[in-house]
C-alpha cells in the first residue's frame, strides 16, 4: 500500500515592506497548527517516511514542526517545490515514490491543484472529503492519498480517503 500526503504550509506573517515572499515566517497560530496536524497524522497511522518541503521559510517551519513530532522521516527540501504547480509536484512525487507514505509540504494554488488532479483521476474513498477538498485548501490543510498497490506513481491509482483541516482541531474556530 502506498500513500501520499499533500500539507499547505501552515498560517504565515502576512506580506510586508521588507520581507519577501520567500522569507515569510510562520505565525504563533500556524506553529501550533502544523504541530497539531502532525498529531492527527500520527493518531490516523499516516506518519511519513519521507517529507518533500518547499525551501521557502514558511514550508519549512512547518516541516519542522511536524518532523517535531513523528518518527522515523527523512526530510528533503527541495527549491523546485517553491510555488510549482502540477507539473514539478508530479514530477518530484514520482521522483520519490520509493517511501510507502510520502509527504510533500507546499504551496498554494500549485498543491491545491495537483490534490485536485489526483481526486479527479483515482477518486475518494470518502465523498464528504471529496466536496471538502473542491472547496477550498487552507494553510495547515492536508490532503490524504492512498493506493492500494505498491509501485511507481500513477495518480488514478491514488484514492482520497481524508482532508485535515487544522481549524477543524482549534478550540474556538480562528483561522
Amino acid at each position: 500500500m502506498k500513500r501520499l500526503i499533500l500539507m499547505r504550509h501552515a498560517k504565515t506573517e502576512p506580506w510586508s515592506e521588507g520581507v519577501d515572499d520567500f522569507g515569510r515566517a510562520l505565525t504563533p497560530q500556524g506553529h501550533s497548527d502544523a504541530k497539531r496536524m502532525a498529531e492527527e497524522l500520527v493518531a490516523l497511522g499516516w506518519g511519513p517516511e519521507r517529507i518533500l518541503v518547499s525551501s521557502a521559510r514558511r514550508a519549512r517551519e512547518t516541516c519542522s514542526e511536524v518532523a517535531a513530532v513523528v518518527t522515523g522521516e527523512k526530510v528533503r527540501p527541495m527549491e523546485s517545490l517553491y510555488l510549482t504547480g502540477v507539473r514539478g509536484l508530479n514530477e518530484a512525487v514520482t521522483q520519490n515514490d520509493q517511501a510507502s507514505t510520502l509527504m510533500v509540504i507546499g504551496h498554494n494554488p500549485g498543491l491545491h491543484d495537483f490534490a485536485l488532479a489526483i481526486l479527479r483521476e483515482g477518486g475518494a474513498a470518502d465523498h464528504q472529503a471529496s466536496l471538502r477538498l473542491n472547496e477550498k485548501f487552507p494553510t495547515s490543510c492536508a490532503a490524504l492519498f492512498e493506493a492500494e498497490r505498491d509501485g511507481t506513481f500513477v495518480p488514478a491509482q491514488f484514492r482520497l480517503m481524508h482532508i485535515l483541516r487544522a481549524k477543524d482541531f482549534r478550540d474556538g474556530d480562528a483561522d
